[in-house]
């Protein structure tokens, strides 16, 4: 799977085009488009778009199906071994974890500076 940084620069340069000729089609700063071309970057869908159509490309999306499906086999194999009981009990113990984190992320977090 490509990067979205990839996908930016590649059509950027594919085109001619500088940063700066990129943002300027955009509407946007040279110094954003950097950003988007960085590594890690990680840009809402519609702005990807934005930066694609602007090198005068368009944006595909494939969501291949993989060999196998999607259900890893093992990991249900594993669960099943274990008795309704135990399953059950794993779920709820997923459950009190899930609930957990949430009210950690709930609670106000102290100011630093």
């Amino acid at each position: 799977m490509r990067s979205a940084a990839s996908i930016v620069r590649d059509a950027r340069t594919a085109a001619g085009l500088t940063q700066a000729e990129l943002a300027r089609r955009m509407g946007t700063t040279q110094s954003a488009v950097a950003r988007l071309e960085a590594r890690g970057a990680n840009p809402r869908l519609a702005t990807l778009e934005a930066a694609v159509r602007a090198t005068g490309r368009h944006l595909e999306i494939d969501a291949p199906v993989f060999p196998g499906g999607s259900i890893d086999a093992s990991l249900t194999a594993r669960q099943l071994k274990h008795g309704p009981a135990d399953r059950l009990r794993g779920l709820e113990q997923m459950y009190r974890e899930a609930r957990r984190l949430q009210a950690a992320g709930a609670r106000p977090r102290a100011r630093v500076g």
